[in-house]
Order: C-alpha cells, then structure tokens, then sequence
C-alpha cells in the first residue's frame, strides 16, 4: 500500500515534470494510501485533498496503458484515499439502494484488525462518480457502512443515499455487476482507477492458496500478469472481466521491495505451506462471494445458506 502522492511525484519525475518533494510517509499495509499516525502509531487512512490529487492524476495521465475496448471508467469513483466502484450483484432492483465496493483497508477509520469484521456502521463517506470518459459527474454519500474486512479477503462495501434507478436516471450510469462464479486463470483483464483515472490491462496468472502481508493474511487471490503494474491510490480498484465487462476482483495490494511477508510486501503461501516471494507482482481480491450474500434489495444476509464471507 504505497501512498499516493509519493507514487504520483516518482511519476511525475519520471515525465520529467518538475515537483516539489513531499514528506515520506511510513509504511501501511496493502495499498498506496495511508499513514502512520505519530501518537499511536496505528496506521489509518488520510484525507487527500481531491483538487490535488486530480491534478497530479492530470499530469501522468499520459502513463494511461491502452484500453480494452469494452472497458472504461463508467460507474468507478474517486475515494479520498483510494479507488472504488458503484456495484449491483446480478439480481439486484432498480429502486435498491446503491452499494460501493473498495478496499477494507481503505476505510476512513483505519485498517481493520486482523479477525475483525465490521457490519452495518453509520457513515457519510462521499464518492467521486466518474463517467466513460473518466469525468467527475456527481458526488455520492454513503448512508452506512455496510461491511467491511481484511481477514480472508480485503473489502468494504458501503451503502449509498441514492438507488441505482436514481443513479442512472440522474446520471446515465449504470452500476458494474459482480460476477458470481469464479475467474479462470488466462482470464483478460482491467484494473479501473478511478483515483487516477487510469486503466491497466493485463491477465489473471493465476490464484495463490493464502497470501500474507504484515498480520493479515487472505484466501484464494488473484495474481495478475506483469503488465498490471498498479500504483499507490489504485487500492479498491474493480478488476473487470474484458470479456463480459463483470467485477471479478477487486485490486489491494503488490510486492515492492521483495522482503517476505512484511507490509508492502505480501508472500505467497501453497498448501504445503511453502512461501514464494514476487517483487513486482500485483494481486487482488476474489469478489464472486458477495452475491450470495446479499439480497436484491441491497442488504446484507451473512447467515443466508451458501454466504462465505467472514462473519462477526
């Protein structure tokens, strides 16, 4: 989880742009996009103002990987810290109340502990609504955090104050449906930021059993191909199916340095409890159990026959 706008100055570098340097921030686990507070030293995540953040985004835009024709920006938004998408499972109505999927990590109060799991927490978050062109369009309020989560998998997913009919009527945008059977490795892929506006394309690789990172540790990720070489503020980012256009996964964290299993850092772990480290490599998290924890009218069924999500 590297931070933002340190990741967006290197870029900047790079394009030969010239920056002032910011301030380092200490490491956080899993995406681009905290800090260390210094009294408590608990890692959470910060306020990145919008004007600068879309600013600097402006700048590397011309880093944009080429586009899968069938993939764009429609229905992803911009988090102050991260990247998100406004999400619907297959079955869900119209007059349902709009949901968005990001990063567990992401959450405005922090990093949830390891075993821990939120559900149903008030919230007021707002929510970039970007277009097809990437376009800021519309500012959305979440009205509860509906759940959230970094044991098994790294996602939070929040309710909204307005309904996917109202969404659509208002703005022409349609939700991006989650797929609700597994990817298949080879599977073509796009990661979506909505926090940078930009697209990587690349493939599913494969799928790793358990991958640590820091104390937590998720089942059955998504490793993608080189060419998805995502950056600090694409945490929670929709990784989408170029085929079908469906949310398979959603992106949270990649191995910089290629230490084991430290933050920043996360490890492959087999069944026989072998480890394998990949600098460079980026992963994600499986998105196909939510449908069949949540009803079509958007609320949450975690006791429902056949809901693997973590509990409580």
């Amino acid at each position: 989880m590297r931070q933002p706008l340190v990741v967006a100055l290197c870029a900047l570098a790079l394009a030969g742009v010239g920056a002032t340097p910011a301030v380092a921030a200490g490491p956080a686990p899993t995406a681009p996009d905290t800090t260390v507070t210094a009294d408590t030293g608990r890692t959470t995540a910060p306020d990145v103002v919008d004007g600068a953040a879309a600013t600097v985004a402006d700048a590397v835009s011309g880093l944009t990987a080429p586009r899968a024709a069938a993939v764009n920006f429609a229905g992803t938004v911009a988090l102050s810290n991260c990247s998100g998408s406004v999400v619907r499972m297959p079955d869900s109505a119209a007059d349902a109340p709009a949901l968005v999927l990001t990063n567990g990590h992401c959450l405005e109060s922090g990093f949830p502990a390891p075993g821990q799991v939120l559900v149903d927490r008030p919230s007021s978050r707002t929510f970039g609504l970007l277009n097809a062109s990437g376009s800021r369009v519309a500012t959305l309020r979440a009205e509860r955090l509906v759940y959230a989560t970094m044991t098994d998998t790294d996602a939070a997913v929040y309710r909204l104050n307005r309904t996917y009919g109202q969404i659509r009527s208002a703005y022409g945008i349609d939700a991006l449906t989650l797929n609700d059977t597994r990817p298949t490795a080879g599977t073509a892929i796009s990661v979506v930021s909505g926090y940078w506006k930009r697209i990587y394309n690349c493939s599913i690789d494969g799928f790793v059993h358990r991958m640590q990172e820091g104390d937590w540790t998720w089942k059955d990720s998504v490793r993608y191909t080189p060419s998805c070489n995502t950056i600090g503020g694409t945490s929670g980012s929709p990784v989408v199916d170029a085929a079908t256009g469906r949310v398979v996964a959603v992106n949270n964290t990649g191995n910089e340095d290629g230490q084991r299993c430290t933050v920043n850092n996360p490890c492959e772990i087999d069944e026989q409890g072998r480890v394998t480290v990949r600098q460079g490599i980026n992963y994600a998290q499986q998105t196909y159990w939510f449908p069949g924890c949540f009803g079509a009218d958007s609320r949450l069924e975690l006791n429902t026959s056949g809901c693997v999500l973590p509990k409580p």
